[in-house]
C-alpha cells in the first residue's frame, strides 16, 4: 500500500466530522519490518522525534563523560520540554558548568508552554529567552560536544562538525542516506528518512547490537528517557504521561507535524508514525493505540483512554464528541 490509511476519527454527536490519515511502521532489532500501515517508504522529516539519534555523538565522542553528564542531562538532550523550572533550572546549571551563557545558544527564544513559567515571566516583566526554547536541552548537548571538539561557535550549521556527526549517526541508525534536510524550529538541520528508516533506528536504540560505544550510548540515552519522563516533555504532555503509564519500560518521543516514535527495549522493537495532516492529537492517539496493541500500555489506563477515546469538550464543559481509533488502523 502506498497511500496513507485512516488512523484516527473525530466524532461530533453521531457524525464522523474529521478523519486523520497516516503511515506507521514497527521494526525489529534486525531492521526488518514487523508490521506496517500506509506507505512504509514514505519520506518524512522526523523533527524532534529523532533527538536521541542526534545525541548519540555526545556520548560516543567522550564529551558526556568528560563533562560529567548525568542521566538527567542525557534526558534533557533528548527533550522537547515546555520551559518549566524543572527544565530551565537544569539547563542553566548545565551552561554554567560549561562556562557558557544563554547567548551561546543558537536555538532562539521561545515563550514557555508551561503556564507557571510563563506567568512568572509576565509578573517579572521579563521576556522569554533561549533557555526557554523547548530544544535548549538538545542544544546544551550540542554545545557540550562542540566544546569537547574545540570547533567553531556556529554549531547549528549543516556543515559544522557537530551536525556532520549528528547526520552520520542518523544515517547509520536509519540505514538510509538522507535525501533532504530542512531547518528545524530550533534552527538545527533535520534530516529526512522513510517511516521505515525511523522505525528501524528506534529498534536499534531499543536493542543495539554488540557492546561497543554505539550500543552503550544508545542504552544510556534510552535509560535516561525512561528514568526521567518529566524532563523529556512535562506535566500534561503525552510523552511524559504515557511513559509514566508504562512504568518506565518504554521510551517515546514526539516530533512536530505529528511524528511519533517509540522504543521498546524488552521487545527489541521500534515504532514510527506520521499523521499526514500534522494533527498532534491524532499522532498521540495513534501511538497510544500501537503501544496498546503491542502489550506495553494498558488500554484502560487513564492516560491511554485520554489519548485514544478522550471526550471533546466545548467552552462550557459540555461533551460534544470523542476521539476514536479507526477500525482501518487497529
Amino acid at each position: 500500500m502506498t497511500q496513507p490509511i485512516p488512523m484516527v476519527e473525530i466524532w461530533r454527536g453521531d457524525l464522523l466530522e474529521s478523519q486523520h490519515m497516516g503511515h506507521a511502521v514497527v521494526c525489529d532489532a534486525d531492521g526488518q519490518v514487523v508490521e506496517s500501515w500506509g506507505d512504509d517508504e514514505k519520506v518524512i522529516y522526523p523533527r524532534s522525534s529523532c533527538k536521541m539519534l542526534q545525541a548519540l555523538p555526545l556520548i560516543e565522542s567522550g564529551a558526556a563523560d568528560a563533562y560529567g553528564l548525568t542521566p538527567e542531562h542525557l534526558a534533557l538532550s533528548c527533550a522537547s520540554h515546555q520551559g518549566a523550572a524543572i527544565h530551565t533550572d537544569r539547563v542553566q546549571v548545565w551552561l554554567n558548568d560549561l562556562g557558557l551563557s544563554v547567548s551561546d545558544f543558537r536555538c532562539g527564544p521561545q515563550k514557555p508552554s508551561d503556564k507557571d513559567a510563563h506567568e512568572a515571566l509576565v509578573r517579572a516583566g521579563k521576556e522569554p529567552c533561549q533557555i526557554h526554547n523547548n530544544c535548549s536541552g538538545k542544544h546544551s548537548g550540542f554545545l557540550t560536544l562542540n566544546k569537547h571538539l574545540g570547533t567553531g561557535s556556529e554549531y547549528g550549521e549543516v556543515d559544522h562538525p557537530v551536525q556532520r556527526a549528528a547526520r552520520a549517526s542518523f544515517e547509520e541508525m536509519t540505514g538510509e542516506t538522507a535525501e533532504f534536510y530542512g531547518i528545524d524550529g530550533c534552527s538545527a538541520p533535520n534530516f529526512s528518512t522513510s517511516v521505515t528508516g525511523l522505525a528501524r533506528a528506534m529498534a536499534r536504540m531499543a536493542r543495539p547490537s554488540g557492546t561497543g560505544v554505539r550500543a552503550q550510548a544508545a542504552t544510556r540515552l534510552v535509560d535516561a528517557m525512561r528514568a526521567h519522563p518529566d524532563l523529556v516533555a512535562g506535566e500534561g504532555r503525552a510523552c511524559t504521561e504515557l511513559m509514566r503509564a508504562m512504568d518506565g519500560k518504554v521510551a517515546i518521543k514526539t516530533g512536530a507535524e505529528a511524528v511519533f516514535v517509540a522504543i521498546l527495549p524488552e521487545q527489541g522493537l521500534g515504532m514510527a508514525l506520521k499523521i499526514v495532516d500534522g494533527g498532534t492529537r491524532a499522532a498521540e492517539a495513534a501511538i497510544a493505540a500501537l503501544l496498546v496493541k503491542y502489550g506495553v500500555l494498558d488500554a484502560n489506563h487513564p492516560m491511554a483512554r485520554k489519548r485514544m477515546h478522550g471526550p471533546i469538550l466545548n467552552w462550557n464543559g459540555l461533551n460534544t464528541g470523542h476521539i476514536r481509533i479507526s477500525p482501518a488502523f487497529i
